[in-house]
């Protein structure tokens, strides 16, 4: 059975466009997500950029209304949603209606951002981001769980969210960051390319703050061999725009996990996970340029010995 979104122990795939016209793009995540529930994952999360920026698309509140309409039962998170990007209370309102309409399917994960053009476009200063999140954050948790008062209160969707809460996990570099969710009741969720100790650091922090949520690895994954130029070409691209702080807590290579078999890359990911000391994980095959056959074959692998080999390591 399907875990409830972003719940501990849940195994989700991360989704993103590949080459093709927005029409092809959109017809392929679809098919994506179908192909992620047959082969057995939890959920999918879809993440947001905006201006064409590589391999991503933007307003992931919609790209998973899309995605829930095209599947059964998978659950799916817009995570990390860029919080500082909109007025608050219409963010609150797509989630719960998203939510209303498609019930225990839906989770949702929050982040400040790190790119200027998003804020370019949403005409938010740039400088302001990290003030508006923090400030932000207690108040669209609150509106998630049904608690808000003015205006919003009257609405219906909102209401519902005191029967029925909607899960969340917010993104985390650092201490502060851990122990300011884990206060919120949310759970956190660990940059790709986070060193495991750092990880290990950082949950450490999480669960004697008393955080009780979902602690979210997130790790590229391929079994056979790699597409290298286009992992390389991906890593140069992170380099580009990544802080010095968050680039100071990196791994060094690309910490894609690479094994010749599903059963191996699931040992491989396990240990990773206990060093890390995180009890939740997301999954990336995906690499800007890569085509959709490469994805679908890549998934198509981790039915038979690697989802299975995972479930069974984390539950």
């Amino acid at each position: 059975m399907t875990r409830e979104p972003l719940s501990n122990g849940s195994i989700s795939l991360r989704l993103y466009p590949c080459p093709g016209t927005a029409i092809e793009q959109v017809e392929e995540i679809r098919s994506e997500v179908q192909l992620a529930e047959r082969v057995g994952y939890d959920g999918v999360m879809v993440s947001e950029h905006h201006a064409g920026f590589p391999g991503y698309l933007p307003n992931p509140v919609q790209i998973s209304a899309f995605l829930l309409a095209s599947s059964s039962s998978i659950w799916v998170a817009p995570c990390p949603l860029l919080l500082p990007l909109k007025a608050k209370a219409l963010i609150a309102e797509e989630i719960a209606w998203l939510a209303s309409a498609f019930p225990q399917r839906l989770g949702v994960g929050f982040a400040a951002g790190a790119l200027p053009v998003d804020f370019e476009l949403a005409e938010v200063p740039f400088a302001e981001i990290n003030r508006r999140f923090k400030e932000t954050l207690p108040w669209m948790v609150n509106a998630l769980r049904g608690i808000v008062e003015g205006p919003l209160s009257q609405d219906q969707a909102i209401q519902s969210c005191t029967a029925n809460p909607i899960p969340m996990v917010v993104a985390a570099q650092s201490k502060q960051a851990c122990v300011r969710a884990a206060k919120l009741n949310c759970g956190v969720l660990f940059d790709s390319l986070q060193a495991p100790a750092i990880s290990r650091n950082l949950s450490r922090s999480y669960r004697e703050s008393g955080g009780m949520g979902p602690v979210v690895l997130i790790r590229r994954v391929w079994i056979g061999d790699p597409p290298k130029d286009a992992i390389d070409a991906q890593m140069r691209h992170y380099h580009s725009y990544a802080s010095k702080r968050a680039k100071a807590n990196w791994s060094s290579g690309d910490s894609t996990i690479v094994a010749k078999d599903g059963q191996t890359a699931a040992d491989q990911l396990l240990e990773m996970l206990r060093e890390s000391e995180c009890d939740t994980v997301n999954i990336r095959v995906h690499v800007a340029g890569l085509r959709p056959e490469q994805i679908r074959e890549q998934v198509l692998l981790h039915q038979e010995s690697f989802l299975p080999k995972l479930k069974s390591g984390l539950r």
